[in-house]
């Protein structure tokens, strides 16, 4: 490392330089232990005879089997340490990631070991008592990490064999033996196929690929991944001299500061702005938390007064960034001169609220379902909060309940926030401290503590001074979102309260509804109780509709060289009763063919039922059929050979079908 690169190509000296050895710790090994590869280290084999054990196959007898082996015991380290240490695999961003690298796994294991279960998860045991003394964390959660490797490797495999059958399609379709470009980049893209893989079915039956299709295909990808994400950024312009960075967001939502440089970031033909100053009380987003909005104020009070008004605030490489669409290039030399920097305080305190509640959450959970609960992600705004966590069921509507009773005790309970900053770590971790997902520690940390005895966290977020703050806490939702992982979205404050006031209100407007009864509820029931009544009524009298409708058209019935044949116009209360009276008349008419035109509710259906044998020795089929009867009702509809029906728009439409049906008829028999 000897330059930074900057936005013009050209290059800078960095004040600090060195060299990238590659010596790791397995290369260590490789040189101590005297062997020629990472892999025939003590650190990798004792994986590798456990992979080998069973698949039935014997490390250092094959190539390809070797190399498969090599690649499932790499890649189950960076895949349980990954998810232990609270990244699940997703589709998108670094969870994205893991997937591809637990598909690789997988992929090997079944092509050159012959796996066809899930395999990887039954490493987990092993992989968590070898590293337990340096990687504590993966043995603590070794039920939750097996059980998420467990449920994508389902998924994966099931995929895998749709992409098979995919494949045998493809085989079946392809032009002079060889799979066309496009389709092996569908596999690859929709089935998680690799070339090598696909190269490899094809080669089995006898097939080549297209090679330079697929990376043509390829290309087109990248390139529209490239302008998806493509942004331009200038070089940062150096304003005013600073030592450091300070930020003073937990003790002030307001101060005075300088702009130390400033960067413009244009990504889509949209342009904003990148600030950096010397101090500030604008908390950058971490931890779930988001980041603050607010203003930066130049001569205030003064005629000349601007803002310049800050729509977000992100950490990079240790610098508070702020985010601003106003084109600050306008502002001149004001741009050098001191100004006053505010926070949106009413955002502020609401995602504090939020973010407290978050922790008693976390407490109260673990209180109700156990000490193996852990935040797996969450999410905190000024509107909602949402929390991650490591739990195997749904929480029933007791939990639930349990949970939000206790979070709002400990709110009403008023308990001070006690924080302490510049903790050593060792020491945090003594007073029982829980490490919150997503963060990355140093030797010293910040603990707040809400109670000792209830919770105890390390957060460099942004709390209220006391429970009290928050008021009241409702949970809205509570669902999965991986395999071993749920979600709780709750609302705080001012939004808990609006949901509230919305149920009352809705309580209120079915009160009215039922004339005033004392116990809603049973009012309710009652009305329940005498609609199920009334629809066991409405249900008999349809079936007596039904039944004289039946009769009726039995004495319709009209035989044409031995057929029994039925073409009528009816009205019935649903399509259930229309195919109901089907199936009846064929169970109480011989060689019958019959057309239904039902006016359903005021909406055009047709049925068309012809007696097996008629099926048989004609050669018909009542869905082509009914397809052809439909077009008089501007509808569509299929079915068996037997048994058909179809739906329309034009109810004018069931006369023409009745006698069109007569004359389909006539032509047949």
């Amino acid at each position: 490392m000897q330059f930074e690169r900057m936005a013009n190509a050209s290059l800078v000296p960095l004040p600090a330089k060195h060299v990238d050895t590659g010596m790791g710790f397995e290369r260590l090994c490789m040189a101590i232990q005297g062997v020629t590869s990472n892999y025939d280290t003590d650190v990798f084999q004792p994986m590798i005879r456990s992979i080998g054990q069973m698949a039935g196959k014997t490390y250092g007898q094959d190539r390809q089997t070797d190399i498969a082996m090599r690649v499932i015991a790499d890649h189950i380290r960076a895949i349980s340490f990954t998810i232990a240490d609270g990244q699940l695999p997703s589709n998108v961003r670094a969870g994205y990631v893991i997937r591809r690298i637990l598909r690789r796994a997988v992929r090997y294991g079944y092509t050159y070991l012959n796996f066809r279960e899930p395999f990887l998860y039954r490493l987990i045991p092993q992989l968590a008592g070898q590293f337990a003394d340096v990687f504590p964390e993966l043995k603590a959660q070794e039920e939750f990490v097996s059980r998420v490797i467990m449920e994508e490797e389902s998924s994966f495999l099931r995929t895998l064999e749709t992409g098979l059958r995919r494949f045998d399609q493809v085989a079946t379709e392809s032009k002079g033996g060889t799979v066309d470009g496009g389709v092996v980049f569908e596999l690859y893209d929709t089935y998680g196929f690799p070339v090598d893989l696909t190269q490899l079915i094809a080669r089995e039956k006898g097939l080549s690929v297209d090679e330079e299709g697929f990376k043509r295909e390829m290309e087109v990808q990248k390139q529209r991944s490239r302008a998806a994400a493509a942004s331009e950024a200038t070089d940062w312009v150096e304003v005013y001299d600073a030592d450091a960075v300070e930020f003073v967001g937990y003790d002030q939502l307001e101060s005075d500061a300088r702009i130390v440089k400033y960067r413009a970031v244009t990504t889509k033909d949209k342009t904003q702005y990148q600030i950096v100053l010397d101090r500030t009380p604008f908390y950058a987003e971490s931890g779930g938390q988001v980041g603050d909005r607010g203003v930066f104020v130049f001569n205030e009070g003064q005629p000349g007064q601007k803002l310049i008004r800050i729509v977000d605030t992100k950490k990079e490489s240790d610098l508070i960034i702020h985010f601003t669409s106003d084109n600050i290039l306008s502002f001149g030399d004001l741009l050098g001169q001191p100004l006053t920097v505010r926070v949106d305080t009413g955002k502020r305190i609401l995602t504090e609220n939020n973010h407290s509640a978050t922790h008693l959450l976390h407490a109260a959970l673990k209180e109700v379902l156990g000490s193996h609960v852990a935040q797996k992600g969450s999410l905190v705004n000024e509107n909602v909060l949402r929390f991650d966590f490591s739990h195997f069921a749904k929480m029933t509507d007791e939990e639930i309940e349990r949970v939000e009773k206790i979070v709002n005790r400990r709110i009403r309970e008023n308990i001070a926030r006690d924080e302490k900053r510049n903790v050593p770590i060792a020491k945090a971790m003594e007073l029982g401290a829980t490490a919150l997902f997503g963060e990355k520690y140093g030797d010293f940390v910040r603990v707040i503590t809400f109670n000792p005895d209830y919770s105890v966290e390390l957060c460099g977020g942004t709390h209220v001074p006391a429970t009290g703050q928050i008021g009241l806490f409702r949970i809205v939702s509570e669902s999965a979102v991986a395999a071993g992982v749920r979600r709780i979205e709750a609302y705080t404050a001012d939004k808990a309260e609006e949901l509230v006031d919305e149920q009352f209100g809705t309580l209120r407007e079915l009160r009215e509804l039922l004339k005033g009864p004392k116990d809603v509820r049973k009012a309710v029931a009652g009305l329940l109780h005498e609609k199920q009544a009334l629809a066991r009524q409405v249900e008999a009298f349809q079936l007596e509709q039904a039944g004289a409708i039946r009769e009726s058209l039995l004495q319709k019935v009209q035989r044409s060289n031995g057929v029994s044949v039925i073409a009528e116009k009816v009205t019935l209360p649903s399509a259930d009763a229309l195919k109901g009276i089907a199936y009846e008349l064929k169970q109480k008419v011989e060689n019958l063919f019959l057309v239904l035109a039902a006016d359903v509710q005021g909406k055009p259906q047709v049925a068309v039922m012809i007696d097996d044998q008629l099926v048989k020795d004609k050669n018909l089929h009542a869905g082509n059929i009914v397809k052809e009867l439909a077009r008089e009702i501007k509808g569509g509809g299929g079915g068996q050979p037997f048994f058909a029906t179809a739906g329309g728009t034009d109810l004018s439409g069931l006369d023409r079908v009745v006698e069109k049906g007569r004359e389909m008829l006539i032509k047949q028999f």
